[in-house]
């Protein structure tokens, strides 16, 4: 069962979290669980295959926002990385980036099947 000390154990600013769900432990950790059904991970990697920048912006901004929305730390830095470069549209190699996003997103995956 996910519990805001595992949350705090990975990283999560979870005070900051739980003030934007009006300090709901309950809610705040639903909508915690609900990333193991968010598709933008897997959207951000496939646009990237692709070479599609703009896609890959949207999908990264969109996990971004859930990121920070619920202070998920070490799955949002490099996500405020990669959007900024994907906002420049920087041709650069992406994957070194997207490694440790998905690393990190693994971590939070296992937090929330435990």
């Amino acid at each position: 069962m996910l519990t805001l000390q595992a949350l705090n154990e990975y990283g999560a600013d979870t005070a900051q979290g739980l003030s934007r769900c009006m300090g709901n432990e309950a809610f705040y950790l639903r909508l915690v669980g609900m990333l193991a059904k968010d598709g933008h991970t897997q959207e951000l990697a496939d646009a990237l295959a692709r070479r599609d920048l703009d896609a890959a912006f949207d999908a990264a901004h969109s996990l971004k926002g859930v990121l920070a929305n619920l202070a998920l730390t070490p799955a949002l830095t490099p996500i405020l990385e990669i959007t900024e470069d994907l906002r420049a549209r920087k041709d650069m190699d992406y994957q070194p980036l997207m490694d440790r996003i998905q690393t990190e997103m693994d971590r939070l995956m296992a937090l929330l099947k435990a």
